[in-house]
Parts: structure tokens; C-alpha cells; sequence
């Protein structure tokens, strides 16, 4: 397979003091220094999503918001995903979730990987993302990156030091790392599956 796998960065927080940007970036340019894929950042703060209100999923009917439609455009430019979110109440945003339900073919057997953060790590939140992504016909990559603890207030502004990811990499390097391994073999896969079925 000769064609470049298209990544999708995908920043799940929208409040104006989020702290999402600053892993997202740090993941968006592991990425990008892989240099087999074309990344793209995708802020959820640039789409005017309105709350769900369609008929159906447009697994069933086609969306009649526009704005719902811009979005399904964007997410089918790509083949695989990294989905940045924070836990909140033992799950991701509202703003996220209200992203993916959406959309629905245009997730459809496609590959992702996650970063989370918060206190215990966002691991809540991410497990909660892993069955989302089953009902919408996703694969997971195993590994993810978790910012928590002692390394989530040394890098957010909270914890008084605001120190730059890179200075917790002894830390999530090797699950990023992994991550980024599994989600080129998970993509690349489901890339050669689309293209036979």
C-alpha cells in the first residue's frame, strides 16, 4: 500500500481554560516526526456542532444540519484518529461525545489511539471511549497515554510548575511510542480491508 495514511489529532475539550491543547500538540508532533503520515490537528472549538437532534444516526438517515454535515465531511478525510481528552465525572467531554455521536459511517472501520489526562490519568474516560468506539465499529490500539498523578500537576497549569510535556516523557514516552506503533498497523490495516471490501 503505497498511500499515506491520513491522522486526525482530535482535541476533545472546548471550555476556554482547557489544557488539552498542550497534549495535543505534544502527541501531533510525535506524529508528525514519524514522517509516514499527513496529521492534521482537528479542534472541536473550530466546528459549531449544535447537540445532537438528527432523525437517526446517519448510519440510518442522512443528517439535515449542515453543521452536522461539515463535520462528517471532515472526519471521513481521514483513516485513522487520536482522540485528547481529560476525564470528566469518570468519562470524556460532552463536547467530544456529542462529536462522535454525529457521525457514524465515516468512523466505521477505522483505527485510534488515545491520550487522556487528569488526576487518576483520564483512564476512566479512555475505557469509556473504548466501548463508544466498539459500538461505532472502531479499532482500538491497546497501548494509550495517561497523564496523571505527580506528572499531570507537574505539566498543568494547577500544579503551580506548568513544565512542558517533553519533561514528563521518562514517564509517557514508551506509551506514546506505542501507541503511535499500533495505531500505523491498525490503520494501515483497516486502509487494505476499506480497499478490498
Amino acid at each position: 500500500m503505497t498511500t499515506k495514511p491520513r491522522i486526525a489529532i482530535i482535541l476533545g475539550s472546548t471550555r476556554d481554560s482547557r489544557f488539552g491543547m498542550k497534549p495535543a500538540q505534544w502527541i501531533f508532533d510525535k506524529a508528525v516526526a514519524r514522517g509516514d503520515w499527513d496529521v492534521e490537528l482537528v479542534d472541536l472549538q473550530d466546528f459549531d456542532l449544535p447537540l445532537f437532534n438528527e432523525v437517526a444516526s446517519n448510519a440510518w438517515a442522512p443528517s439535515e444540519d449542515s453543521r452536522a454535515v461539515a463535520w462528517q465531511k471532515k472526519v471521513g478525510e481521514f483513516d485513522g484518529y487520536i482522540f485528547v481528552t481529560p476525564e470528566y465525572n469518570r468519562s470524556i467531554t460532552g463536547a467530544l461525545k456529542n462529536a462522535l455521536d454525529q457521525a457514524y459511517v465515516e468512523w466505521n472501520r477505522k483505527a485510534y489511539g488515545i491520550v487522556s489526562y487528569g488526576s487518576v490519568g483520564g483512564t476512566r474516560a479512555a475505557e469509556h471511549l473504548r466501548t463508544i468506539g466498539i459500538e461505532l465499529q472502531m479499532a482500538s490500539t491497546r497501548s494509550a497515554v495517561h497523564i496523571g498523578g505527580g506528572d499531570f500537576f507537574a505539566v498543568h497549569p494547577l500544579g503551580g510548575q506548568n513544565k512542558e510535556i517533553s519533561e514528563i516523557e521518562g514517564s509517557i514516552g514508551a506509551s506514546a511510542d506505542a501507541t503511535l506503533s499500533e495505531l500505523d498497523w491498525w490503520t494501515r490495516a483497516t486502509m487494505a480491508a476499506r480497499a478490498a471490501a
